[in-house]
């Protein structure tokens, strides 16, 4: 075939077998661009005239597969018209595809998110590669829309619809073995056999694993009691006026067997809506985060944790998780009990599986004497907040760090300035601070001081990133970006009680703005002695509100004591009734919010606008669909 292609390689061997590989130009990662997808309409012209014995899908990007389509192109729809031509190109043309009268296959290797799985989805066969990158999911509902290639016609025609819809509505993505167990893939192999396998499956004739009985009722007569459980699971955790794309996807899989042309309007509806555009915001707002430390050659291997309490064991354990080797210093083995057990949790519940799980318990070391400090890239101070108690530890720590090592603070309400005052070399200290939960938090503030030296602020980063979470950058200022903001929104969620306004009333009404938490549960959770002695450094002198003094000195600390503003039973707050929500709570409630990120925008604590957007909304949960506190503001 003499087609002049810039994104796919075309290659036959001597038994008529073709590969066709994807390499798109220029970029690190193949995603299917309208460009990509025009050279493939192309190949299958060429095989239209002259029919391969059988077809090889594989990625020439040590990246993966497919990660996707190009997103960049989404923010170019800006007419109705052309949101019915991407959706149409896709659909077509992988049809088209699926129609072959030759065997097709693809080698799953790495990530294969959304369009790239839609295009797997087409082949007859699909082979997975069992290492931990393989990744194959369809994320669509992420950015507001839904999958509109053939995900929602053939992902519950290989899986069934319970699996499928699962998948389709929470964006989760699933590893080799797990796609093998469920049917998405033929056969799962390790790498060094992949080229053999997918040759033997492509050419063995063996039909594809039917779908049980029961599945296929689900799938036909009895969709309606499917789709009606999902609306109700979908319920739960999304309203439709604010993420509309999850009851898209239920209804077209159900009225139109997955065809999103037959349902132009949802179409229009859903790629015109503001929670697509501010999705997508968000999507490019994380590819931020994620560029910051990349041009650092900082690499670790090994970290050092100081203070074995819930912040500095849960962020050992996920150091550990993330495949680093990690030495936890405490004053004793007993104290560091409580972190052991909750690393082991975390290892059983990520890994699911007990070598795994075992290994990454194994690199995660328990050391009273502070051994693994001379080896460390990366020492992580998480003690108590106390100057006087930080000094004395750095003091001790600057002499024995290797040369290069990252020597950061956690701490959450103290100046970086004032803490490295001991130091031979301030300008080393970095802080790197984490969220509570560890696990579940994606966003990790990454503070310099004046005068912090780049090399080490841009270290901190690369580090972040290594381990999986996304760095902001923030100058030391009092409660950095996230919390400084948090103060005043909780603050005023308590001086509304103070007028008489019920906790439950509050959180329902922030509830239905699209937080993750209401703001008076979320003081229980952070604890009211901490909420107190932060809102004394964060308000600015103003006075502490009443119902919040009140409990702190009847020793109700919120959860931790199992009775705050609500009583706490097993981990979760007993709540009454919510009373009718009075006219523009919410609004009032994120007004001291929006003008304080403001305001740290305007003192450069965060370099602008859109990094202050993301860092409130990977930081706090604030509602995702609005695209951020300061995108709101523009649209109210």
């Amino acid at each position: 075939m003499n087609l002049n292609l810039q994104h796919w390689r075309v290659e036959r061997d001597a038994d008529g077998l073709a590969t066709v590989t994807l390499d798109k130009a220029g970029e690190s990662a193949n995603s299917l661009s309208v460009a990509v997808m025009a050279e493939l309409a192309q190949i299958l012209d060429g095989f239209d005239r002259q029919p391969p014995k059988g077809l090889i899908f594989r990625s020439g990007k040590a990246a993966g597969f497919i990660a996707g389509a190009d997103i960049e192109e989404f923010t170019q729809l800006d007419t109705p018209e052309k949101g019915r031509a991407l959706v149409e190109r896709g659909w077509q043309l992988f049809n088209r595809l699926a129609a072959v009268d030759y065997p097709t296959l693809a080698i799953i290797r790495g990530h294969c998110l959304g369009g790239g799985l839609e295009l797997a989805l087409a082949c007859r066969y699909l082979l997975a590669v069992d290492e931990p990158a393989t990744k194959m999911g369809l994320p669509e509902v992420m950015l507001g829309i839904f999958p509109g290639w053939g995900g929602m016609l053939r992902l519950p025609q290989r899986v069934g619809p319970a699996a499928a819809l699962d998948m389709m509505l929470t964006g989760k993505s699933i590893d080799a073995k797990r796609a093998k167990r469920m049917g998405l893939a033929d056969e799962c192999v390790p790498p060094r056999v992949m080229e053999p396998a997918a040759r033997q499956l492509l050419l063995s004739g063996q039909p594809r694993r039917p779908l049980p009985t029961l599945q296929r009722l689900l799938n036909g007569p009895l969709k309606a009691i499917v789709a009606s459980g999902a609306r109700k699971q979908v319920a739960k955790k999304a309203r439709p006026e604010h993420y509309p794309a999850p009851y898209a996807i239920i209804e077209i899989w159900q009225k139109h067997n997955g065809n999103a042309l037959a349902a132009p309007a949802i179409i229009d509806r859903i790629i015109s809506s503001p929670t697509a555009r501010n999705l997508v915001r968000v999507f490019f707002l994380q590819e931020r985060l994620k560029a910051f430390g990349k041009e650092s050659p900082f690499k670790a291997g090994r970290v050092h944790v100081i203070g074995a309490g819930v912040m500095g064991g849960d962020i050992a354990a996920w150091c550990a998780l993330r495949g680093m080797t990690v030495t936890l210093q405490d004053q004793s083995l007993e104290r560091m009990g409580p972190a052991l057990q909750r690393a082991n949790k975390l290892f059983t519940r990520r890994l699911r599986d007990p070598l795994k799980a075992r290994a990454a318990f194994d690199r995660l070391i328990p050391d009273v004497n502070g051994d693994g400090v001379a080896h460390a890239d990366v020492v992580i101070e998480a003690i108590f907040e106390n100057v006087e108690a930080k000094h004395a530890l750095f003091k001790a720590l600057e002499p024995r760090l290797k040369p290069g090592a990252v020597l950061a603070t956690n701490t959450s309400s103290l100046k970086l300035e004032d803490l490295r005052t001991v130091l031979q070399q301030p300008e080393r200290l970095v802080g790197i601070h984490f969220f509570n939960p560890v696990a579940m938090m994606p966003l990790v503030e990454v503070v310099a001081a004046d005068g912090a030296d780049p090399a080490a602020v841009q270290a901190a980063c690369a580090f972040v990133r290594q381990i999986d979470k996304l760095p902001l950058p923030v100058r030391s200022t009092p409660g950095f970006l996230v919390n400084a903001v948090l103060a005043p929104y909780m603050l005023e969620a308590m001086q509304a009680v103070d007028e008489g306004v019920a906790p439950e009333t509050i959180d329902a009404a922030m509830l239905a703005f699209g937080m993750p938490m209401g703001p008076i549960e979320l003081v229980d959770t952070v604890g009211l002695d901490i909420a107190l002695a932060a809102g004394q450094q964060l308000a600015g002198g103003v006075q502490a509100p009443r119902c919040l003094v009140q409990r702190v000195e009847a020793k109700q600390l919120g959860k931790k004591t199992g009775n705050g503003f609500y009583v706490w039973n097993a981990g979760k707050a007993v709540k009454g009734q919510p009373g009718s929500v009075p006219a523009g709570l919410a609004e009032r409630l994120v007004s001291p919010l929006i003008k304080r990120t403001r305001r740290l925008v305007a003192d450069g604590v965060v370099g602008d606008a859109e990094l202050a957007d993301a860092g409130v909304i990977f930081g706090t949960g604030f509602a995702p669909f609005t695209g951020g506190p300061l995108n709101y503001s523009k649209s109210i």
